[in-house]
């Protein structure tokens, strides 16, 4: 690969329209253009205004997709004789069309790169999951703007719309391929099941498959609408001016806040309900990894005022890897998973406005209880994680109101 060195600048765009210019020289700094309609401001907390913004840190929004983990330690090797990392230089190279939301970053000398689609059905009966997972990371790497520590990608797929009125039988739509490692057995069927109890337990989730080898969990984007149209995404470290690095600090009751004050009346009650049953259903499954960046609201755009929590995402049982974990977050000033079972009614009284939070608990243990007893030889193949749903879901099957 030629020496691609990182950019001083990078033009920002949005559906609505040209937003400004982010640069980087001692500090960062980013001015909207003077003629940036309202509609393409950057993010909710970001509003157009003269004067420009000025960080010694990336400014959060722009933090939001900056690859972590795996996909940054790819990128690292595979730039190793190109060029010095740099945040401006990943935001170019993965910051397109295709990241996370809806800001289009692009940078003078750096083109985007064309990807072509993959058919669905290929990604979930492929046998060979550690030859087809190289062999996208091989053709996708430099697309994939998302953050998160496991082995993941954002790859075009093209999929059967079913015969919709209007629509073709293909089409072509955004997936999230994710894979496991050797330090987490069994990832992708982990997060298939917790997945499918929020799907049964009546929680928003976006479209979700298990590939045959079970090697890989494969989830539809939830910011593309049908037409390709994108939406805003915004993640609560990013509503609270916190770093990628940040998403272990504060609270949930924080948390159901900030959804009270962005979201509309007409989203709001929803919406806290919605976030009373992640958080809940986090404790039950063992949740350890339910922090910041895991949690946030979708958007037309900042003008639009029609901000709502988004669909739940990487809900996973953590402590059928470390019996010990702790809460990703704060919950009535503690972390720990057992003291959330009495805490968790009074969070969703007080905080999220459940007028009734046992019926709610009660809800999901059904549909804990339903899942596990339809996935169990697949829930076998994981170690302890029959044990460790079965042991939370012990705990908040009787859960009884205090005081």
């Amino acid at each position: 690969m030629t020496d691609i060195r990182p950019p001083q600048q990078i033009q920002v765009a949005t559906p609505q329209g040209a937003a400004g210019q982010l640069r980087h020289g001692e500090d960062y700094y980013f001015d909207y253009g003077e003629h940036a309609p309202p509609e393409a401001e950057v993010c909710l907390g970001m509003p157009k205004r003269r004067q420009q913004y000025v960080d010694r840190a990336l400014f959060p929004i722009f933090q939001m997709n900056l690859p972590e983990g795996y996909v940054l330690e790819q990128l690292r090797l595979r730039l190793a004789k190109a060029s010095r990392m740099d945040p401006m230089l990943l935001l170019a190279l993965t910051g397109g069309d295709a990241a996370i939301g809806r800001l289009q970053l692009h940078a003078p000398d750096i083109a985007p790169l064309p990807a072509e689609s993959i058919p669905l059905p290929e990604l979930l009966a492929h046998q060979g999951s550690e030859d087809l997972f190289r062999h996208l990371v091989d053709r996708y790497l430099l697309r994939t703007g998302i953050s998160g520590v496991q082995p993941k990608l954002l790859l075009p797929a093209r999929v059967d719309m079913g015969g919709r009125p209007g629509k073709g039988t293909l089409a072509t739509r955004e997936l999230i391929v994710k894979t496991g490692n050797a330090e987490f057995p069994g990832l992708p069927v982990n997060e298939y099941v917790c997945m499918r109890i929020a799907r049964e337990a009546g929680i928003p989730v976006p479209d979700f498959h298990l590939s045959a080898d079970h090697q890989r969990f494969v989830m539809h984007r939830f910011d593309r609408l049908d037409d390709g149209s994108s939406l805003g995404f915004e993640d609560m470290a990013v509503l609270l001016g916190l770093g990628a690095d940040q998403k272990y600090q504060g609270s949930y009751e924080r948390v159901a806040r900030l959804i009270g004050l962005y979201c509309p009346p007409p989203f709001r009650a929803a919406a806290l309900a919605q976030y009373f049953d992640q958080v809940a259903l986090s404790c039950m499954v063992g949740n350890g990894d339910a922090h910041l960046k895991n949690f946030g609201l979708l958007y037309t755009c900042p003008a639009a005022n029609d901000a709502r929590l988004s669909p739940a995402y990487d809900i996973v049982c953590t402590t059928c890897y470390l019996r010990d974990d702790a809460l990703a977050l704060t919950l009535a000033g503690s972390k720990s998973l057992l003291r959330s079972r009495p805490d968790i009614l009074e969070f969703g009284r007080t905080h999220c406005g459940i007028r009734d939070p046992r019926k709610s608990i009660g809800r999901l243990a059904a549909a804990m209880a339903k899942t596990m007893a339809d996935l169990r030889e697949l829930i076998e193949e994981v170690p302890n994680l029959a044990e460790e749903l079965g042991r939370g879901y012990q705990r908040f099957q009787r859960i009884e109101e205090r005081g």
